[in-house]
């Protein structure tokens, strides 16, 4: 069975979430032939304090595009 895991910062609504985990179990299944019900998919949220580019966590990202 494929396995999606999808790593994304927090703070999407669950519709979001649910729309994600739909569009991509329908275009793996469109690209691959897999039954749609053979994939799975994951969604893990991080912190925007827990993940950082650059070495800058996206939190201090966040509040320093708001000063």
């Amino acid at each position: 069975m494929p396995f999606i895991n999808v790593k994304q910062l927090s703070g999407r609504t669950d519709e979001q979430n649910a729309a994600i985990t739909r569009e991509l179990t329908a275009a793996y299944a469109r690209i691959t032939g897999v039954a749609a019900e053979n994939i799975w998919v994951a969604i893990e949220e991080i912190p925007a304090t827990h993940w950082s580019s650059g070495g800058v966590t996206f939190a201090a990202k966040r509040a320093a595009a708001q000063e």
